[in-house]
């Protein structure tokens, strides 16, 4: 069962042990344009280091610079996209999609791959996508496993298996931009979704983690995954340590393993790696994900955090915090202690007995609350064990009278010395291996074979060809690349000659030339109109589609939050309105999508109202007014409990500090939600004015951009 393992490498520690444990790939970024941008991240030196690392074990590495790139660094990104490809990157990951086609037209060597930051969820956007010269989709975190399959017959896919998970579709969270100041699109989410919130339903108005999703592992599907077509599965983790990064690589290599060997130990050593990995990492007790539907593990309500692996349950002997359990702990382990799901208190390891072991609590726990190793030394050793390093077969001929030559595989090596007769101790094989083993730190494990009429060489003299030769095999494996200068030309716009108002809402309220219906229910849609685009969300699968078709040819067009729509509409031969999802923050975007035929867009509203203004034309349009959707949901915070759910369209997210954010359910093949803003926007804007009347919000009016001045 073949199919790329690749990890997150938040920095070089963590990338070498990530390929040391065994990853095919890993993934990381630089200092600038990185989607997590809190991570230490690389400069070109050290990509240049662990690049060469990879390459030598025959394993790539892949950068990411899959933010939203604004328009005045433009520059600065078309030069970092150059300086990752000539440091050794095998791959550049991207989420703006109109970016990435420039890129690939003055750089047709590097490769591409399109962000989850895109969206990509159905075969529309994996067409564009490979239109437009990416060879790859990491596809959105929500996309349904029959889906992924059919995407997969088109263009090769990433797939997330195990780590974190957005509680927000792919790319379309603006929650931290919004509510402070810190946009994830920019890598600077601050994890508003793992805050406590109420919701006004019934056993849902006590605060909990109402939005926070358990960590993904998807476990021994991934062998679905991989009858499925799928070319890699992606290990989350560029903030995780390295302990984790190891853990998880083994943990996914193990399932692999299990799902292609029916043998008991492939079972005990999956059991194993998922001890490691839950003890290294473990939010929830894990989830199998969207891909499979949701499932009662999806919400971690209780937890947010790292809780770990069971090992026992607490007791007291002679008034002292112990646990009979056979996890034998050492100094410096630690403990979370839970009671019903949640957290009661910290301990740390204090001493072992022969049945268990006591603890140190930083609270008062109960005889019978759950002990959950959080930090286990032993379990980090093991992650961190792995030694890997490439066999490599060494063919070696030293003549009298010629100059040496080596072979492996392909490659041939010859020096400038030649060679002399011995009279005593010529070099014999025991030598060779003996010299060639020292490969100078390199990741190779060489085996010689000797072909010799009797040559002598100083000591010296063969190391110098050893290292000339190991100098010369790892230019091969990691050849030096040198891109030519390109200038990336700032296109013109159209320019701006109308007014125009568009307005999203679920029935017409007020004057616009433009009207955006967003059903409650898309089973059942109207008549439409000549100037009625039908809004679709950023998730639309092949079942969303067969409800939608046969309605298309009553509306004068598609209002889309998706790259997929400019395939979608030129299949149906309708108009395009490119949604505020398609998150267009600079001029090359905005020509990009003029260019695929959009009769109208709307800029990203994270940008400020004069970077707006730089980017409007003819077609333009800026949300100013109305409600800010800031999550798509595509799950069901209610955690499906269908027969008691009281079907209200509308409800209300409250946080700490008392701010209310409209929680709305709408109907597509099921239920899904939006979360809106606290406030609502009154703004100036830069272009044709984009209201959405999609629900009321009832906070106080946010007038500028300054919301957004963080992108």
């Amino acid at each position: 069962m073949t199919a790329e393992i690749l990890a997150p490498a938040g920095d070089e520690e963590t990338a070498y042990a990530a390929l040391n444990a065994g990853a095919d790939a890993v993934y990381l970024g630089l200092k600038q344009f990185s989607a997590r941008e809190s991570a230490a991240n690389f400069d070109a030196e050290a990509l240049a280091r662990v690049t060469r690392f990879a390459h030598l074990l025959g394993a790539k590495v892949y950068v990411a610079l899959n933010t939203l790139v604004k328009d005045s660094e433009t520059d600065a990104f078309f030069s970092a996209v150059k300086a990752a490809w000539e440091s050794g990157a095998d791959a550049i990951l991207m989420q703006d999609i109109f970016l990435g086609k420039l890129v690939k037209e003055k750089y047709p060597e590097i490769v591409l791959h399109l962000s989850t930051q895109g969206g990509c969820c159905n075969v529309y956007g994996a067409q564009i996508a490979k239109e437009y010269g990416f060879s790859r989709a990491v596809l959105a975190r929500e996309t349904p496993l029959g889906e992924i399959k059919r995407i997969s017959e088109v263009i090769e896919t990433e797939v997330f298996v195990q780590g974190a998970l957005c509680t927000c579709y792919s790319g379309q969270c603006y929650m931290s931009s919004f509510a402070g100041n810190n946009s994830g699109n920019r890598g600077r989410c601050k994890q508003p979704c793992r805050k406590l919130y109420s919701i006004d339903r019934e056993g849902y108005e006590t605060p909990a983690y109402a939005l926070s999703l358990s960590d993904l592992s998807v476990g021994e599907r991934v062998g679905e995954l991989v009858s499925a077509g799928v070319t890699s599965l992606k290990i989350e983790g560029r903030m995780r340590r390295p302990a984790y990064c190891a853990a998880a690589v083994k943990y996914v290599k193990a399932c692999l393993n299990a799902c292609e060997k029916a043998e008991k130990s492939a079972d005990i050593v999956k059991i194993n790696a998922l001890s490691d990995l839950k003890r290294a990492y473990n939010r929830g007790n894990y989830t199998a994900g969207l891909a499979f539907g949701q499932d009662e593990t999806l919400l971690s309500r209780n937890v947010q955090g790292h809780i770990g692996e069971q090992v026992g349950k607490l007791s007291f002997v002679r008034g002292r915090a112990f646990c009979k359990s056979t996890y034998r702990p050492r100094k410096g382990d630690g403990f979370k202690i839970l009671r019903g799901g949640k957290e009661v208190a910290g301990a740390m390891f204090a001493e072992a007995v022969e049945n268990g072991f006591f603890m140190s609590v930083n609270a008062r726990p109960e005889a019978g609350d759950a002990v959950c190793v959080t930090t286990d030394g032993a379990a980090s050793e093991r992650a961190l064990s792995g030694v890997r390093k490439r066999e490599i077969e060494l063919y070696v001929r030293l003549f009298s009278g010629e100059k040496p030559e080596i072979i492996c595989g392909d490659f041939k090596f010859t020096s400038e010395i030649t060679l002399e007769k011995a009279k005593s101790s010529p070099v014999d094989l025991r030598l060779v291996n003996e010299c060639f083993g020292k490969t100078d730190g390199l990741p190779l494990s060489p085996a010689a074979e000797l072909e010799t009429d009797g040559v002598f060489m100083p000591k010296s003299a063969l190391n110098a060809l050893r290292r000339d030769f190991y100098a010369a095999f790892c230019d091969v494996l990691d050849p030096k690349r040198t891109l030519p200068a390109a200038v990336f030309e700032e296109p013109a716009l159209p320019p701006h000659k109308t007014q125009k108002t568009a307005l999203i809402a679920q029935q017409r309220e007020e004057k616009a030339d433009i009207f955006i219906l967003k059903p409650n229910d898309y089973s059942a849609l109207p008549q439409g109109g000549e100037d009625v685009f039908l809004y679709l969300p950023p998730l639309f699968t092949g079942k969303d589609e067969a409800l939608v078709a046969p309605y298309l040819k009553n509306f004068g067009g598609i209002y889309c939050e998706g790259y997929y729509g400019i395939a979608l509409a030129q299949k149906y031969g309708v108009k395009l309105f490119a949604g505020t999802g398609f998150n267009l923050t600079n001029r090359f975007a905005v020509a990009g999508v003029i260019g695929a035929g959009a009769e109208y867009f709307a800029l990203s509203k994270e940008i400020s109202a004069c970077e707006q203004r730089r980017l409007s034309s003819e077609g333009a349009f800026a949300l100013r007014e109305g409600a800010v959707k800031v999550m798509d949901l595509c799950y069901c915070p209610f955690e499906k409990s269908c027969k008691t759910c009281d079907n209200r369209q509308i409800y209300t997210l409250t946080d700490g500090e008392g701010r209310l954010f409209p929680l709305r359910r709408y109907r597509m093949n099921g239920c899904r939600f939006e979360v809106y803003n606290c406030a609502p926007l009154l703004s100036d804007g830069g272009a044709d004015r984009l209201s959405d009347h999609t629900v009321v919000v009832q906070g106080t009016p946010t007038r500028g951009h300054s919301q957004r001045s963080m992108l």
